[in-house]
C-alpha cells in the first residue's frame, strides 16, 4: 500500500512539473523573461489594492498609498523590453505590439495615465475615487491584454 501511495505521488508530482511554462526563455537577454517577472509585480501590487476597491480588505490609507505609489514606479518598467530583438518564443505578445507600434504606445500612456490618477487619488480617503481608480487601471490592463496579448504559450 505505501509503494502504491509513493508511486502515485511521484506521478502525480512529474505531471503537475508538466504542466509548468513548457517553453523557457533562451534568449541571451531574457527580455521576454523580464517583463513578464515585472508584469507579475503589477498583479501582485494591485490585488490589494482591488480588494479594498470591492470592500473584501479594509482600507487602511497608508498601505494603499505605498501600494499605488510602488505601482507607478512599476508601471514604467517594462515598455523598453518590447524592444524588436525581444519578439521570440515564448512571448505571448501577439505581432501587433510591433506593427501598430503607436497604438501599442498609446495603451501604454493610457495605463500610466489611470496608474497616475490612482496615486493621486490614493491621498485622500474618497471610497469612491479610489474604486474608480483601481477600476479604470484594471480596464488598462484588461484592454491591453485583449488586444495585444496572446492567450495560447
Amino acid at each position: 500500500m505505501r509503494q502504491i501511495c509513493l508511486s502515485t505521488l511521484v506521478l502525480a508530482s512529474l505531471m503537475l512539473s508538466a504542466c509548468g511554462d513548457a517553453a523557457k526563455d533562451t534568449h541571451p537577454k531574457q527580455l521576454v523573461s523580464q517583463r513578464l517577472a515585472i508584469f507579475k509585480k503589477f498583479t501582485k501590487t494591485l490585488e490589494p489594492m482591488g480588494l479594498v476597491a470591492r470592500d473584501r480588505k479594509d482600507f487602511v490609507k497608508s498601505e494603499f498609498m505605498a501600494s499605488a505609489l510602488a505601482l507607478q514606479e512599476l508601471s514604467t518598467q517594462p515598455w523598453a523590453l518590447f524592444s524588436a530583438d525581444g519578439n521570440y518564443p515564448p512571448t505571448r505578445a501577439k505581432p501587433e505590439v510591433w506593427s501598430k507600434a503607436e497604438a501599442f504606445k498609446q495603451a501604454q500612456d493610457s495605463y500610466l495615465s489611470a496608474v497616475n490618477q490612482l496615486v493621486k487619488v490614493s491621498d485622500g480617503v474618497d471610497m469612491d475615487a479610489l474604486r474608480s481608480a483601481v477600476d479604470a487601471v484594471q480596464k488598462n490592463c484588461k484592454s491591453c491584454h485583449e488586444t495585444f496579448r496572446s492567450e495560447q504559450r
